[in-house]
Parts: structure tokens; C-alpha cells; sequence
């Protein structure tokens, strides 16, 4: 073979090689289920589901086929952790905090009452010890998580009554999960937890009389504003939601190495996709909200939040003396949180202030 002929041949060979096979993409190796807690395609969320699967096939070059199910149509939103631990599929779709019945500590994973944002969450979980500590907590569950997206900084709700005191919280039917629902009880609330594709009607047929869901994107596209006179701001019980995506443990070890690296690569460009969709959508959304819908935007009074925040430090410290686990879990979060708060404080807040 001529020297030109032979470096040619190699060359070729190379970029055929990095490729993936066509063969294989039609016939895929593995055929995953993946089953969520939203409305598939839903904006943000449901949508979200379905860029991780399409971007898990296209990673691995078709040899994962990855079917998308939204809530309903395999099984029922909050029976989706049970569903992939038991097998019936590989994957699920959702947040830590609506598996508090499993493990209180879950909540963590998901997000915290005044607790930490989008990139310091992130941060404790890739760097600080957060995604350890959440691998252990789904370990017996036959569970293997990974965060799989986030919303940002939420919104505070939806309301058909002024909130102008703590007073005003007392009585209230709200559907709010987590610690933030726990910290509603404390404050005289009634937390309700209902998944998203019900909360338009609950709201408007008074089951509910108010309601979180995520911000102004989301909440748009389910028109909570045609049944809520009201919208609240900050959402001081989800500061920076982590969505998760689980896997059958047992499921994921049948795949060869190369395709496990794959499937979490995958999870993680999904996850700082989702985040960038928020940001980038939201205040359109919210001048949808604002302009032509005439939405009644309010900031929830100081002294409602100063006692709100009191009340979280409260229920969150009770959660971390449940047991062994939930205080080690607290203590990482805790003291990440305070060393990026130090850092913010000569950092971020700093140069907002600059831009008011």
C-alpha cells in the first residue's frame, strides 16, 4: 500500500469509528421506560424529561432507546419512585421532595425553605458531598440518583386573598409540598399535595385556595391565572429546586461502562439545560402575566417572610435530629450553604445592588 494511500485509509477509518453505527441505531441494545410526575411534553418540566431521553439516545448513538410516559399513563405521578425501584421501569422523573414518606431526609435533595440557589445547590451536590450523601439515602430503594435539571427561584404562589400578615395564612388550603408545606402547617396552614396536572381545577373549583407551582413559565402555560387573583413573590420555599432523575440500580449495572458514563453525562447537560430554559423564559412569561393578562403581582410582606424564615429554621433543625443520617445529611448542606452565603456577600450581592 502507498504511503498516501495507507494514511488516507487509517484517516477515514478514524472519523468512521468515532461515528455511531447505523446499524445499532436502528436496533437499539437497551429499551428504556422513563415515567414522570408531570404532563408529558409539559413546558420546562415534561419537556425536560423528554431532552434527557432524546439526548441519552443521541449520546449513545441510538444503542439506548429511552420511551417517555407522563404522568397517568404508565402510573400515577407520585407512584413513580416505587415504579423504577420495582422495575416496572428504568427511569423516573420528578423531585426528592415528593418522597418524604420514604425518608424525610430526601427533602434535602430537592430543596430547602430559604435554603440554597440554583448554582449553590449544584455546587453541594457535584462538589460538596451532596450527590454522595443522596446515592446512600436511595441506595436501598434499589435506586441510583442524578440531578436532571433545576427551576431557579420559584414564585411565591397564587392566592385569591391578600397576604398581609401571618394571620392571613391561617386556615389556608394550599397545596405546597415538602418543607415548605411543613412550614405552612406550622404557621396555621393546611399543606395539600397535588400534582401539577390538577391544579388549575382545584384551585378553581375552591378543593384548594391557593397554590405553588413554579414561576412564571410553567405556571402560564397550566393558566393559573384564570382561577387566582393574586400572585406572590419570592418563592421562599423552593429557592432552587433540583429535578432528579432516578434509575434502577439493578438496570443501570447491566449497561456496559461506556453507556453508564453516557446516561449520567446526559443527566448533567440536561440539567444546566432546564435551568437556562427558566431563566430564559420567564420574564417573558411574566410580562404575558403582567401586561395582558393583568395578573396582580405582589411581594409577600417582610414580616410575613421574617416569620416564615423563623419558622423553617425551626422545622428543618427538627428534621436533621430525626437520626444519624438526616444530621450528617444537614450538616454538609448547612455549612456549604454558609460558606457560599460568605462568598456571595463580597461577590453577588454586591454587584446586583450595583445594577438597582
Amino acid at each position: 500500500m502507498k504511503r498516501r494511500d495507507f494514511f488516507k485509509y487509517f484517516s477515514t477509518a478514524a472519523v468512521l469509528s468515532a461515528l455511531p453505527s447505523l446499524s445499532k441505531a436502528k436496533k437499539p441494545e437497551f429499551n428504556w421506560k422513563m415515567v414522570t410526575t408531570w404532563p408529558k411534553n409539559f413546558p420546562g418540566l415534561g419537556t425536560g424529561a423528554q431532552f434527557l431521553a432524546d439526548k441519552i439516545q443521541e449520546l449513545s448513538g441510538g444503542r439506548i432507546k429511552v420511551t417517555v410516559y407522563g404522568a397517568g399513563e404508565l402510573v400515577p405521578a407520585f407512584e413513580i419512585f416505587d415504579a423504577v425501584s420495582n422495575g416496572v421501569a428504568e427511569l423516573g422523573h420528578g423531585s426528592a421532595y415528593y418522597w418524604k414518606g420514604k425518608n424525610d431526609t430526601f427533602q434535602f435533595f430537592s430543596t430547602v425553605p430559604f435554603g440554597m440557589t440554583s448554582s449553590e445547590m449544584n455546587a453541594w451536590l457535584y462538589k460538596g458531598g451532596g450527590m454522595e450523601f443522596w446515592k446512600k439515602a436511595y441506595s436501598p430503594f434499589n435506586l441510583i440518583p442524578m440531578a436532571a435539571g433545576n427551576s431557579g427561584v420559584q414564585m411565591g404562589g397564587w392566592f385569591n386573598k391578600e397576604i398581609n400578615s401571618l394571620e392571613d395564612l391561617k386556615g389556608l388550603k394550599m397545596r405546597i409540598p415538602g418543607l415548605g408545606g411543613e412550614v405552612l402547617k406550622r404557621a396555621g396552614g393546611t399543606p395539600v399535595n397535588l400534582p401539577g396536572g390538577e391544579l388549575f381545577t382545584a384551585l378553581k373549583t375552591g378543593t384548594i385556595d391557593a397554590t405553588e407551582w413554579v414561576g412564571p413559565y410553567n405556571d402560564l402555560a397550566f393558566g393559573l391565572h384564570k382561577a387566582a387573583k393574586y400572585y406572590y413573590y419570592p418563592g421562599w420555599h423552593e429557592p432552587g429546586t433540583t429535578i432528579e432523575c432516578f434509575m434502577n440500580a439493578n438496570k443501570f449495572s447491566e449497561l456496559p461502562e461506556d453507556l453508564q458514563k453516557i446516561v449520567i453525562g446526559a443527566a448533567k447537560i440536561a440539567n444546566m439545560d432546564m435551568l437556562c430554559e427558566f431563566i430564559s423564559r420567564n420574564n417573558d412569561a411574566l410580562e404575558i402575566l403582567k401586561n395582558k393578562h393583568k395578573v396582580d403581582i405582589r411581594q409577600y410582606p417582610d414580616e410575613v417572610l421574617k416569620e416564615l424564615y423563623n419558622i423553617s429554621k425551626i422545622v428543618v433543625k427538627e428534621l436533621s435530629l430525626k437520626d444519624d443520617f438526616a444530621m450528617q445529611v444537614y450538616e454538609s448542606y448547612s455549612s456549604f450553604q454558609k460558606k457560599t452565603t460568605n462568598w456571595n456577600e463580597i461577590s453577588i450581592k454586591p454587584y446586583l445592588n450595583i445594577l438597582e
